[in-house]
């Protein structure tokens, strides 16, 4: 049998326009992401600074424009300071977020240089959980001053003469963690967090805040502690952040068992209703307040995140980057990764940024072998997709689709699909993803509305292995896609066919 579906596609409505840092990601010192991750001095293919070369052009493929750092939970304890000036002289500290020692080879400086090279800005996170005002407002003097004053001649004086010029800035990580040094209630992280902006944007009239929103939506204190934060950052904060992962043993779900794949693929539509609800949040101080500006939102921790430890490993503590969250991931979490990055675009209205977490050997598209190789994971190629070809307008885009029934997200259809046109308008891409791990579905759209079509340029499909396939080491092409999908148009009617359980690309050409 085959799933009938169709959309409703005009180009006059639309949600917005994808900001291109949408497409961005996540390097924390944490586990493996630094150290053999983009920073091996002794490989093969380092360069003259000691990045891979192998990574860099992988995160050039991605094109990921922006990424955040240093962390994550490891900025709540972290000195910005010691991983400045002469690498001899760095001292090594307890990392207590992650049970580990870092030796500071790579800070401030390196990390700049490395964005450089691969194309992306630096989205810099301050520590709020240790220190304050001072060391928060120095740093952005550190980075961004030209010249003339302590801290941008320091910089100068080690070897950077001209400013980073670091545009966005995290106000701390997580800060209503119970697990994050320094957390804070909401109330108090309000009032910090307002006086180190204060003082930033002094520093630097340019540069961009984003608030720490609520950790996940399963955290006691949200929604409340959005309105409760923003009644104080309102006015100095442009975004307020989002983290959420998702896991086949739920993600702080105490479950017993796994989900079931149907249950598992469609947890994106938590993802949507937690856009929705931080968007009421925010909307809700906005009307309180009388203000003119809308909260836009920082989507900086998403992923799926299984939260497997290395089988067979055992992890010593206070370790230079041990191997810590090296997820695996199978041809099953492309599905339900190819919904969650639709998700965030069919709100590119309010979500301006978005970090998948993290970009290389922790939770991440990419891995790596100290002094071997690297490679792709599974959901390399989705994000992939969504970079080269999901920049410009989104449509708003009505599926019309066969649903299915789950115990856990109610009724959610096997059809998951929303197509962006290009900057120019001289294409589209319709994104779909097919849930059903049975049937094929019957994709239709009438584009009279887009003048007319000029024809098909691609159509680009995962599909047709097996749900726990993976690229390794030793198999790193397991999992890949291919072009050559079903799929025509005849005249302004598009038919394709998406094959079951499969992520699909299917790229038109407009006149």
């Amino acid at each position: 049998m085959t799933l009938a579906a169709r959309l409703a596609l005009h180009p006059e409505f639309t949600v917005g326009e994808t900001d291109p840092r949408i497409y961005g990601s996540f390097i924390e010192h944490l586990g493996r992401a630094v150290y053999t991750g983009i920073y091996e001095p002794a490989h093969p293919l380092a360069d003259e600074q000691g990045f891979r070369k192998d990574v860099l052009e992988m995160v050039r493929e991605l094109e990921v424009p922006i990424v955040r750092y240093p962390g994550g939970n490891f900025v709540s304890g972290y000195n910005w300071e010691d991983g400045i000036g002469p690498r001899d002289k760095r001292p090594k500290r307890l990392d207590l977020a992650w049970a580990t020692v870092d030796p500071n080879w790579v800070g401030v400086d390196e990390f700049a240089d490395w964005a450089r090279r691969a194309n992306a800005e630096v989205m810099m996170a301050v520590n709020l959980g240790t220190r304050d005002v001072d060391a928060a407002r120095n740093l952005v003097e550190y980075c961004n001053h030209p010249s003339g004053t302590q801290w941008s001649d320091l910089r100068i004086a080690n070897g950077h003469p001209e400013p980073h010029k670091i545009k966005t800035w995290c106000l701390g990580n997580e800060m209503d963690g119970p697990w994050q040094i320094g957390a804070k209630s909401a109330a108090d992280y309000g009032k910090t967090a307002l006086a180190a902006g204060r003082a930033m944007k002094a520093v630097d009239p340019g540069i961009e805040l984003v608030a720490c929103g609520s950790s996940s939506e399963s955290m006691a204190t949200f929604p409340d502690w959005e309105a409760t934060i923003l009644d104080h950052l309102y006015d100095v904060a442009d975004y307020v952040s989002l983290h959420q992962y998702f896991s086949k043993n739920g993600w702080n779900d105490r479950r017993s068992e796994p989900y079931g794949t149907p249950s598992y693929v469609a947890q994106s539509v938590r993802l949507e209703s937690f856009i929705k609800s931080v968007v009421a949040s925010c909307d809700h101080v906005k009307a309180r307040k009388r203000a003119r500006k809308s909260m836009n939102l920082s989507f900086d921790e998403w992923n799926i995140w299984h939260r497997n430890p290395p089988s067979g490993v055992e992890i010593p503590r206070a370790s230079i980057a041990p191997p810590l969250l090296e997820d695996v991931y199978t041809f099953e979490d492309v599905i339900l990764f190819g919904s969650m990055m639709l998700a965030l675009l069919r709100h590119c209205d309010r979500v301006k940024i978005g970090c998948l977490a993290q970009l290389v050997n922790v939770i991440a598209p990419i891995m790596t072998s100290a002094n071997g190789p690297a490679w792709r994971q599974t959901t390399f190629y989705p994000f992939l997709h969504g970079s080269k070809y999901g920049r410009g307008t989104v449509l708003d885009t009505l599926v019309v689709s066969p649903s299915y029934e789950t115990a856990e997200w109610g009724s959610v259809p096997y059809v998951d699909a929303l197509a962006v046109l290009n900057r120019n308008r001289s294409g589209m891409t319709v994104f779909a993803v097919n849930r059903s791990e049975t049937q094929p579905a019957l994709l239709t759209a009438d584009l009279a509305g887009f003048g007319a079509a000029r024809g098909m340029t691609e159509h680009i499909v995962m599909d047709g292995h097996d749900k726990q396939a993976a690229n390794t080491r030793e198999t790193p092409h397991r999992v890949t896609p291919r072009s050559g999908g079903e799929s025509k148009l005849d005249g302004n009617q598009l038919t394709a066919t998406l094959t079951p359980f499969s992520w699909n690309v299917l790229r038109i050409a407009l006149n």
